[in-house]
């Protein structure tokens, strides 16, 4: 006996449509393409350009920029990031880090039907070419997720800005969801206390400071309204709090301060000139507010402040490496990334 085929209800001719999966977009700063000048100016001119970033008069600040910031910084910021290159994949740590982050979380969502990209606010690859591909992929329901624990406009708000401006280009968007800072989250703090109690325990010696170096400001963000300090605050209390450490042991620093105007005190760079006068002579150092290594985790902090300590009279230092892309780094992903699902996935692993 022959059955009639079901009555097909698309169209003649309508192209095939993947839909009813759901995607997470992980979104994280961005990185030059190589070292040289014109690659690290392209960059450094998309960086600097964001009004997120630079608050000030544009009509002024484009002078500043193209006449004189654009003729010197790349080739110094170049010689910075020359120095921590991922000379295997001929890329830097951000990108091979936030890659391998994306590739794992997609692994570890993989059983419940959910896609993993990356996306960079500057450089490649960028939101519209990375939401195109979880659509492609039949994702209608999009995370964004921004890997910024603490909130800040000039890096949370304008990598989502981006998403946004890409949405804006598309006949048929997806539905949207963000995560919210996660600086003060369970699984942030736990992942952040494994991974500083493993470094500790790793080292032949204990140190008589512990400093939590969070990317600086300027102080007009913050008194314009940018929670971004107290985040940072918190983050620390937190840790400290969760490790159990004696009072005055970790203290908060602020670094990458750029430009004249005053930023987030203390200073990085300040503190450590002045930690081995004080009697510290024993320093480790933690980057709390940056999801991956990067330049300024790798070459700032763990090369550069290590110089600037040990010539004041420290003897020893170590900085312990961001998260990155370990264990406890997916697992804290994969937590938040699901808490913020509820409602589109059901619930459990």
């Amino acid at each position: 006996m022959n059955v009639p085929a079901a009555p097909s209800f698309k169209p003649t001719g309508h192209p095939d449509v993947k839909i009813g999966k759901i995607g997470i977009l992980l979104l994280n700063l961005g990185t030059p393409e190589a070292t040289s000048y014109w690659p690290m100016r392209r960059y450094l001119k998309e960086f600097l350009s964001d009004r997120r970033v630079i608050e000030v008069n544009p009509a002024v600040w484009w002078f500043i920029l193209n006449g004189i910031i654009l003729s010197t910084r790349p080739k110094r910021s170049g010689l910075a990031y020359d120095k921590i290159w991922n000379r295997q994949l001929n890329e830097s740590p951000l990108l091979t880090f936030t890659r391998s982050q994306a590739g794992k979380l997609a692994d570890a969502m993989k059983a419940s039907g959910v896609a993993a990209e990356f996306a960079m606010r500057y450089g490649k690859p960028g939101a519209t070419e990375t939401i195109s591909a979880l659509k492609a992929q039949g994702c209608d329901r999009i995370l964004l997720f921004p890997l910024y624990p603490q909130y800040c406009a000039a890096t949370t708000a304008t990598a989502l800005d981006s998403c946004f401006d890409a949405l804006k280009g598309m006949r048929w968007q997806p539905a949207i969801r963000t995560v919210p800072p996660y600086f003060d989250h369970p699984a942030h703090i736990d992942a952040l206390a494994k991974s500083l109690k493993q470094h500790l325990h790793g080292l032949e010696w204990k140190p008589d400071r512990i400093l939590a170096s969070f990317h600086g400001l300027p102080e007009d963000y913050f008194k314009a309204g940018d929670p971004y300090h107290c985040h940072c605050m918190k983050t620390a209390r937190l840790l400290s709090q969760k490790l159990n450490l004696q009072p005055g042991l970790l203290q908060v620093v602020f670094q990458s301060r750029f430009g004249k105007a005053e930023w987030l005190k203390p200073y990085a760079q300040q503190t450590v000139e002045e930690l081995p006068g004080l009697g510290v002579k024993k320093l480790v150092m933690i980057t709390p507010g940056f999801a991956s290594d990067c330049v300024e985790t790798l070459e700032e902090v763990a090369i550069g402040l290590a110089e600037t300590f040990h010539q004041k009279g420290g003897t020893h230092f170590s900085a312990a490496p961001c998260l990155n892309d370990s264990d406890v780094s997916i697992k804290m992903l994969e937590t938040i990334a699901r808490s913020e699902l509820a409602g589109w996935l059901p619930p459990g692993p």
